[in-house]
């Protein structure tokens, strides 16, 4: 598996993104919504679901690949005082025995993932008997939307980090035999990144 390396992405990502994360504070605090013991974000990122797992009470583990990325999340943990491990693991080889946690969570992740198969038999494996998947992702649009998020791939995932903005995310969730689906909803994003899809799987 290829391991991502970002710089100037990660350099800009968090100014970038800010108006972005206004706007879906919401979702992140649904992420994190009743979250309790050992919880696990993977593609943590800069680390924007921390403070509100953080919040919640939960015993917050990470995991990053990108050193660039993972660099603010560490720097955004310490603010926080949360105390979070965050490892260099790749979603779909997580370093992590068993039955390890309560609850997993992705947020903005899966558009990112090369093996999203994987990421998913991993994220099944290390979640203990009824523990809980939660996501927030952006899929791909319909209709003419659709076409031109085609049409922009190349070119937006040399500059946004491998982002792919057509991903069928949901349907790959739902479809994986490891999970029941316990909810989801559809919302809209901030185009091109649009619909925006969460919800909870369980195993």
């Amino acid at each position: 598996m290829t391991r991502p390396s970002h710089r100037l992405f990660a350099a800009v990502y968090d100014t970038a993104t800010s108006p972005f994360e206004n706007l879906i504070e919401e979702h992140r605090r649904y992420l994190a919504r009743g979250a309790s013991g050992n919880v696990l974000d993977v593609g943590a990122g800069t680390g924007a679901n921390i403070p509100y797992l953080a919040e919640a009470g939960a015993t917050v583990h990470a995991v990053e690949p990108d050193p660039h990325m993972r660099k603010r999340a560490h720097r955004r943990a310490a603010r926080e005082d949360a105390g979070v491990e965050i490892r260099d693991d790749l979603a779909g080889s997580l370093s992590y025995d068993d039955a390890t946690f309560d609850r997993v969570t992705a947020g903005l992740v899966f558009c990112t993932i090369d093996e999203p198969h994987e990421a998913l038999d991993e994220i099944a494996r290390v979640l203990r008997p009824g523990g809980e998947f939660r996501f927030l992702e952006h899929v791909g649009d319909e209709g003419v939307v659709r076409r031109i998020q085609e049409t922009a791939n190349p070119v937006w995932r040399r500059c946004a980090g491998g982002c792919r903005l057509d991903r069928d995310t949901v349907s790959t969730f739902e479809a994986h035999g490891s999970f029941e689906t316990v909810e989801t909803g559809r919302f809209r994003g901030v185009p091109p990144v649009s619909p925006l899809v969460r919800g909870v799987l369980r195993v």
